[in-house]
């Protein structure tokens, strides 16, 4: 309402015309449509033209498996842009402000985002549904304080969102819990300083971008193996971005160091010596041949094979008598020692052999995969373990290997989980 305010005064000025556009949201039932009578009223005093949209931000979360945030924001901007796109307006003026900048990097810092993530919003970006129309910040530096005066001083009617102050919603969790507890007992400037490290990180990840798209363009003769990691990363998150694949950390660094990673039964990305990312597509769906040869280094950490995240934790195994630990979903124990550093993730082979917990002796993969009717089509998607020596100690969703299972010798104890992408 503030932006709004702003705009309107200075609308005759800047030869500006102005359309607002509000999109109900429908997850406060009437505090929402008290929002929308708002919005229009005011438009109508003002002598703006104003168009209303409205969804069941709820369905459409179910439906697309989203976030509520994901899904509401999604929907929002895909009104607003259909809006511009139809009156012919370049520009989408947003009331971001300073606050939302600190709130959005400390989302970005707790989900493992980059230096372009945690840069945050800029001033001027396209819309995230059409690139032909820009999304324009103009209260990006000013703080929610300074808007709330200005809206009291000028009289200004606004509505409050009753959804920011619930608490399990993990934006406002970090505006009423942890900013207020880092501003109060670490670092009082605590906004102005990590503006400022946005503006620092921003500045480096836009150099480094600009930087890759010339090696990319060929404008930069250096091998890929000769340019500095930072550098190696953007060019392959850029490559993965335009074929189509979402470009995370885990599997933007397992194609840096292995070359090539199985992303589901019929697609594996590819990087050639020279950097060079392609997309290979199995027409069969016996793949047999698709591995990743890793080694566990460290404490923990985590890898990205044939559509599964794969993580894992080596610890001391606990002293006295022997138990075994509770059995948990899509989580194993190994012995550490039996397993080794060394190991192979792949697909199953016809002549596969494996002893799960609890029997005998070795049997057939194919019988396992039988009596566990798990269909043919599953059965080639399905990651299996192997040792450096080629024993198979686990395959997604059965038992796991009766040689590799922990006892009252074992000195380490190695957890493995997995969940499918």
């Amino acid at each position: 309402m503030v932006l709004l305010d702003l705009l309107a005064r200075m609308a005759s000025s800047e030869r500006w015309r102005l359309t607002v556009a509000h999109f109900n949201h429908q997850l406060r039932g009437r505090s929402s449509d008290a929002d929308e009578r708002l919005v229009r009223r005011t438009a109508e005093k003002l002598g703006v033209p104003f168009v209303a949209g409205r969804a069941d931000v709820r369905k459409f979360a179910r439906e697309e498996k989203l976030s509520l945030e994901m899904a509401a924001r999604k929907l929002r901007h895909g009104f607003l842009a259909r809006v511009a796109a139809k009156r012919r307006i370049p520009k989408i003026a947003l009331a971001h402000h300073a606050d939302d900048q600190v709130e959005l990097f400390f989302v970005r810092l707790l989900r493992g985002a980059g230096g372009e993530g945690l840069a945050g919003m800029k001033w001027l970006a396209p819309s995230p549904m059409d690139a032909g129309i820009l999304l324009a910040r103009p209260l990006l530096d000013r703080p929610k304080s300074a808007l709330a005066d200005y809206a009291q001083r000028e009289k200004i009617t606004f509505r409050e969102d009753a959804t920011n102050a619930q608490w399990d919603i993990q934006r406002n969790r970090i505006r009423h819990e942890l900013l207020p507890l880092l501003a109060g007992k670490y670092q009082p400037a605590l906004a102005r300083l990590v503006l400022r490290e946005m503006e620092i990180v921003g500045a480096e990840a836009e150099w480094v971008t600009a930087s890759a798209k010339e090696w990319l363009n060929g404008k930069r003769r250096v091998e890929f193996e000769a340019l500095p990691v930072a550098l190696q990363r953007r060019c392959l998150q850029l490559q993965i971005a335009e074929v189509g694949w979402p470009a995370n950390f885990d599997l933007i660094e397992q194609l840096r160091l292995n070359r090539a990673v199985t992303l589901n039964a019929r697609v594996t990305l590819v990087r050639d010596e020279a950097g060079r990312v392609s997309v290979q597509e199995s027409v069969n769906s016996d793949f047999g041949g698709a591995s990743l040869r890793v080694r566990l280094i460290g404490r923990a950490g985590e890898i990205v094979f044939g559509g599964a995240r794969i993580s894992w934790e080596l610890e001391p195994a606990p002293r006295g008598t022997f138990r075994a630990p509770k059995k948990q979903v899509n989580c194993e124990w190994f012995d550490a020692d039996k397993l080794g550093v060394d190991m192979i993730l792949r697909h199953w082979q016809p002549s596969d052999r494996f002893q799960p917990l609890g029997m005998a002796a070795p049997v057939k993969v194919q019988d396992l995969f039988t009596n566990a009717k798990i269909p043919r089509t599953r059965r080639h998607e399905l990651v299996v373990g192997a040792t450096a020596k080629g024993g198979l100690f686990w395959i997604e969703g059965l038992r796991p290997a009766e040689v590799f299972k922990l006892d009252k010798k074992t000195r380490y104890q190695l957890n493995w989980r997995w969940k499918r992408l």
